[in-house]
């Protein structure tokens, strides 16, 4: 599995002396590359956004490009799958060996 929230990326300590900051650019490549780790090894990449972390206008298009980049890895059966969480679960039992 590769469930991963954004808030774990982007933590900021709002009460420490010095705020550890994550630029937007390189949450987008870390979380482009653990979506690419995930296609090649034929896995789920799983990513919880929470709105008051993702939903600031310097962050809200790497949510657009990781969709762009996704929807770019193939054609066919070999397409990335957007599915609910329901759909997921239902697939899973359908094909539980």
């Amino acid at each position: 599995m590769g469930a991963r929230r954004c808030g774990c990326i982007f933590s900021i300590n709002r009460f420490a002396s010095l705020r550890p900051y994550t630029p937007p650019t390189d949450v987008f490549e870390t979380f482009r590359r653990r979506a690419r780790c995930r296609l090649e090894e034929g896995g789920i990449f799983q990513l919880t956004m929470h709105p008051h972390i993702i939903g600031y206008r310097s962050r809200i298009w790497i949510v657009d490009e990781l969709i762009r980049h996704a929807k770019s890895k193939g054609q066919g059966k070999d397409a990335v799958w957007f599915a609910t969480h329901e759909q997921v679960a239902r697939y899973a039992k359908e094909h539980a060996a």
